[in-house]
């Protein structure tokens, strides 16, 4: 006999279905069974599709059965699910959270909130009843995260990458990767995911490969599949993700550091005085121009940066510096 379904378990399906059910908009069996995928209430199509059906048929659901797959959606005035609704302040915070931190969010992790960041832009969307949230709302439109370089557009990440590597990121997975370097060479190859980094608009992961113990930076962009492993692996102890970065890695560095010191004119250089590039920067005011000293990070951003200044920074000198930053295998 087929094994009769844990009556728990199918309360909390319907429940998370309920809840990822929209309003004003369909959403399809296939849609949601997407959405569920690698979370804890995964079920096959033909179980959620059952399920939506007896919904529609015992609560305010709506089923549009006028084309196929079917189309789901709470009715214009029900007051769905009885559950604690987000406050409009839980929904401005869940606004920014969607907007700012997707890209570093586990994909699964995503599709479990998707529930939520959805009644959040409901709550704060224009056409709310009583007009809640106005305040909130318009503090979406108050503030903003602005570049401090030319901006560009982000490059295109091929479908079901990023949702791979962050599962395994996430779950410390083994991950097949098929990867195209800068100079158009193929590998395919199993490595270690280790740390998920945003730069500008682009997505780095950091990884060891198979049977090697040194850090490497893979764009996603230039990943062409990817595929989380079964098999797990213990994160190493040695690998700090916050001193990778510290080291310039991010930056084309090895962590060397060096005593910098240049001049600059002060028009250009003034938001070095509110803004230093480390803690011991020193700076002397000549005439028209600063002299910076300070110890940084040696990397190919740096000399990229000074190099933006153009005429404006003069007499660059890198010396050694009296300490070290911690050395990556």
């Amino acid at each position: 006999m087929p094994k009769r379904p844990d009556t728990k378990e199918t309360v909390l399906l319907a429940l998370e279905l309920m809840r990822r059910i929209p309003r004003g908009r369909t959403v399809t069996a296939e849609e949601l069974h997407e959405q569920l995928v690698d979370t804890e209430v995964s079920r096959d199509l033909r179980t959620i599709q059952r399920q939506l059906k007896m919904l529609s048929e015992h609560f305010d659901i709506e089923r549009d059965d006028r084309t196929k797959p079917y189309g789901y959606r709470w009715k214009e005035n029900a007051k769905g699910m009885g559950l604690p609704m987000l406050s409009e302040q839980e929904s401005l915070l869940l606004s920014l959270a969607e907007q700012h931190l997707r890209s570093l969010l586990p994909a699964g992790l995503i599709k479990t909130m998707e529930g939520f960041f959805v009644q959040a832009r409901r709550n704060l969307a224009p056409y709310n009843e009583e007009n809640k949230g106005k305040r909130e709302r318009e503090w979406l439109k108050k503030v903003r995260v602005v570049s401090t370089t030319q901006p560009l557009l982000p490059p295109k990440i091929k479908p079901g990458v990023f949702e791979q590597v962050s599962n395994a990121l996430y779950a410390n997975q083994w991950l097949a990767i098929d990867y195209e370097n800068r100079g158009n060479k193929r590998t395919q190859t199993n490595v270690m995911p280790l740390g998920l980094a945003q730069q500008g608009t682009r997505l780095y992961l950091v990884c060891r490969f198979k049977d090697y113990d040194d850090e490497r930076s893979l764009a996603l962009h230039r990943i062409h599949s990817a595929q989380a492993s079964t098999l797990t692996f213990e994160r190493p102890k040695d690998f700090d993700l916050e001193q990778y970065d510290n080291d310039g890695r991010f930056g084309f560095g090895e962590g060397k550091r060096v005593k910098l010191s240049f001049v600059i004119e002060k028009e250009a250089g003034f938001h070095l005085i509110e803004s230093p590039l480390s803690e011991d920067q020193q700076v002397k005011e000549l005439d028209d121009e600063y002299r910076i000293t300070a110890t940084v990070v040696d990397s190919a951003q740096l000399d990229w940066w000074l190099r933006g200044f153009g005429d404006q920074v003069s007499q660059i000198r890198k010396g050694r510096a009296t300490s070290s930053l911690s050395q990556q295998q």
